[in-house]
């Protein structure tokens, strides 16, 4: 196993109001490409700007070979970075681009000129010595930046969504250049990409981020075929992700019937996110079949056909080589090692404690239970930092008098305990937001909802729109109450 070159300690980072890193730990290896992966906004340009030491963290260390470099200026660092803008002089020859730090560091001449030859020829650019930036391609612009970078044999190279600019064709050939010279040269390659593709092609390790937070890390494969939650499973590659519950061991029950599984652990009558790949979906005759559903529509996708299948009102997207036209009744066949079986993660939220086993999470206070297992107000300091701990199932979405739910061609089966909420008179453990995203998972919704300076992730059986303003209400038997110290207990229980 090769030895750390960087090490990530406990960081965090804010913007204002906005925690952009939240107690970020990450080791990463000298000589492998390393990829943060994540939508935009997860917080990996941050972590990189971090790592550059172009920004700093609000606490938490960044050793470089064991040693603290927190506090170091970027240019005594051993790093470089690639951004996504070439960034190259329009006034210098392709040379003198490459050259110029060379020069800095007022080295010979003549050891100049066998550095920029030597790297020219490693980026496949001999003998562009005499071009000028506006001469060159895209991608040639971007080797040159990448040369320009690497001739300076700095330990690490920072790669900012460097083919972010580029064509798709383009993009697909960087992406094994890149690769190319990251193995050529040995230098540590940290790679920033919102690209699924350009990270499962290129790295050794993937890390996925999201709302500052590490998802997994792990190989492509692994990532891809082992996610490590429903987020995951969603970001990387096409998933079904259903609402299940797990009967006991190896058994789980989704889309109104019972699968076996390979998954054990969980508790009996547990609900589950359940994920299952389109290509992991055989046909058959009908008859034949574990679900039976009729196709109605087939996309060509080059390499695959992307079939939709409607079977007892869930709707499972299903890739196959074999094209199926839209009107054939089909049987669908899923086996045990193809579904993967996932605990859902629970909200966590800050709090401060107050009188009356109440807990004040900045926008709202939040009455709890004592009969969720949780201490009395009297067993904590006064105003005592805690974790506030909700499932999203158990958070129950109100809607406006008089108001609809959205229409579309997903219905969710609504039972008759979740159909017509309206919220409690003392408006206690009550959020007003905003629905920022939405999604189907068969029987039921996943939403995010914007409430002030927190986001929820709810699951309810009310079909909403992107930019509804609804109300959240949280029983108080449903919320866990945890100090600090704690936060391994609802940690493992959420594995």
């Amino acid at each position: 196993m090769s030895q750390h070159i960087i090490d990530l300690f406990n960081i965090t980072k804010s913007y204002g109001d906005t925690e952009v890193i939240k107690d970020l730990t990450l080791y990463i290896r000298k000589n492998e490409f390393i990829t943060l992966l994540g939508p935009s906004g997860c917080g990996k340009t941050t972590t990189l700007r971090i790592i550059s030491g172009f920004e700093k963290p609000d606490s938490g260390r960044v050793l470089f070979d064991n040693v603290d470099i927190t506090d170091l200026p970027p240019h005594k660092r051993k790093v470089n970075t690639v951004f996504q803008k070439y960034s190259l002089f329009p006034h210098m020859n392709v040379y003198e681009n490459i050259a110029f730090g060379l020069r800095i560091k007022k080295l010979p001449e003549k050891q100049i000129r066998e550095k920029v030859r030597d790297v020219l020829e490693l980026v496949e650019l001999s003998g562009f010595q005499k071009r000028m930036p506006d001469s060159l391609s895209g991608g040639q612009q971007q080797r040159i930046a990448i040369a320009r970078a690497i001739v300076n044999e700095p330990e690490v190279l920072l790669l900012d969504e460097p083919l972010g600019a580029l064509d798709l064709k383009l993009r697909k050939e960087m992406q094994f250049e890149l690769k190319a010279i990251q193995q050529k040269t040995g230098i540590t390659f940290i790679y920033v990409t919102h690209d699924q593709e350009e990270a499962l092609t290129m790295s050794d390790t993937i890390v996925v981020m999201n709302n500052g937070v590490i998802q997994q890390i792990g190989v492509p494969s692994d990532i891809y075929n082992e996610p490590a939650n429903a987020f995951v499973a969603q970001f990387i590659g096409e998933s079904n992700l259903l609402s299940g519950v797990m009967l006991r061991d190896c058994l789980c029950e989704f889309a109104g019937r019972q699968f076996e599984c390979v998954d054990t652990g969980f508790d009996k009558e547990e609900d589950v996110d359940v994920v299952i790949r389109p290509e992991d979906i055989r046909f058959s005759a009908p008859e034949d079949g574990m679900l039976r559903g009729t196709v109605t529509s087939t996309l060509f996708k080059g390499v695959h056909y992307e079939m939709i299948v409607e079977a007892d009102g869930f709707r499972w997207k299903v890739h196959s080589t074999k094209m199926t036209p839209p009107g054939t009744e089909v049987g669908m066949n899923i086996a045990p090692f193809d579904i993967q079986i996932m605990r859902i993660p629970f909200n966590v939220l800050t709090g401060w404690i107050l009188p009356k086993n109440q807990v004040d999470i900045g926008n709202t206070t939040l009455e709890y239970a004592l009969s969720s297992g949780n201490r009395s107000a009297a067993e904590f300091e006064d105003e005592e930092t805690v974790n506030v701990y909700v499932l999203p199932q158990d958070i129950e979405v109100i809607l406006p008098a008089g108001a609809t739910p959205a229409s579309g061609k997903e219905k969710a089966s609504v039972p008759p305990e979740q159909d017509g909420k309206t919220a409690p008179e003392d408006e206690k453990n009550v959020f007003e937001g905003e629905v920022e995203t939405f999604k189907y998972k068969g029987d039921d919704f996943e939403l995010q909802v914007k409430c002030g300076d927190i986001t929820l992730v709810v699951h309810t059986y009310q079909k909403v729109a992107i930019g509804q303003k609804i109300k959240l209400y949280i029983p108080k038997d449903k919320i866990k109450i945890k100090k600090r110290e704690e936060i391994s207990e609802i940690v493992e229980e959420d594995q």
